[in-house]
């Protein structure tokens, strides 16, 4: 058949046309089904994961890089079907992720360690920790940032990759925790007596444990003050409480037993003062009569 000039094969191009719409039919067979391959993959990853105690955002998180992974594996593969060069396309996703990955170089940096966070988990939600010189209650742990709650109701956002390249103190690992308090008596005070005051109401709190037994030393001899440093265990939960009970209990008793609590003192001396003092008594300021202008 000519048209125009040409000759056209009407025969090839049937031919033709019907190869390529039975290509185009397999390539969407092919991302139809093996998507579906994909996700019921993905469902029975997640369930193992689950089941082995992984984190639920680390499971979550793996799941859809999984199912990412699958689907591009899966529409390459229609592609490839249908005729077009893989290969250029992957070089193309390959460049892309390169300038991804050096734009977003910071937040990638604090996704692997939030990766790490839920992996390892040095902390939980609810626990209660200082990270940075911030301290409170972890409420939220991202695979980007973690959010602690300050005891004032304070909302503070933290960049992963910041808690994993510092010491972090978590108070709430451990059941137990001991409370440390110093109180200072004056150098004229019985320290025995002291002594023997903060162990019973230590010993009486109701908090308190009995097994290590509280204890009190003497830890300096300041300028001001003889320091009692009282050790006592009591729960997590119950640290608090007993601290500011004990503080309270300290001074009333203390007060009642005529032991003080000495401000902080200091000596000065001035060279010359009585030599100073000495030349004032011998040459009194002249006195001023009433008709003398000042």
């Amino acid at each position: 058949m000519e048209f125009l000039g040409f000759t056209i094969d009407i025969a090839a191009l049937t031919s033709n046309a019907v190869s390529l719409v039975i290509k185009v039919a397999l390539a969407i067979l092919i991302f139809v089904v093996g998507r579906w391959l994909a996700k019921k993959a993905v469902a029975i990853a997640q369930k193992i994961m689950l089941r082995s105690h992984l984190d639920d955002t680390v499971a979550s998180f793996l799941g859809r890089l999984i199912y990412g992974v699958l689907l591009v594996v899966v529409a390459l593969a229609a592609l490839s079907k249908v005729g077009v060069q893989t290969t250029s396309v992957v070089a193309i996703l390959g460049g892309a992720a390169v300038a991804i990955g050096l734009s977003l170089k910071d937040q990638l940096s604090n996704f692997a360690a939030g990766i790490m966070i839920v992996t390892f988990r040095p902390f939980v939600r609810g626990d209660y920790v200082q990270i940075l010189g911030h301290t409170g209650t972890v409420t939220e742990i991202s695979l980007i940032n973690t959010h602690l709650t300050t005891t004032t109701n304070h909302d503070i956002i933290i960049p992963n990759g910041d808690i994993t390249t510092t010491a972090t103190i978590n108070y709430s690992s451990l059941p137990n925790r001991r409370v440390d308090i110093t109180i200072g008596i004056g150098y004229d005070a019985d320290i025995k007596t002291a002594k023997d005051i903060m162990i019973k109401l230590a010993t009486d709190n109701p908090l308190a444990f009995t097994d290590p037994a509280p204890i009190v030393r003497v830890t300096n001899l300041g300028d001001n003050s003889v320091d009692l440093t009282l050790n006592v265990w009591t729960t997590n939960a119950d640290w608090w409480s007993m601290q500011c009970d004990l503080l309270e209990q300290f001074k009333y008793a203390l007060d009642d037993n005529k032991i003080d609590i000495p401000f902080p003192q200091r000596s000065v001396h001035v060279k010359g003062l009585e030599m100073l003092m000495g030349n004032k008594n011998e040459s009194p300021l002249p006195s001023l009569d009433k008709d003398q202008n000042l």
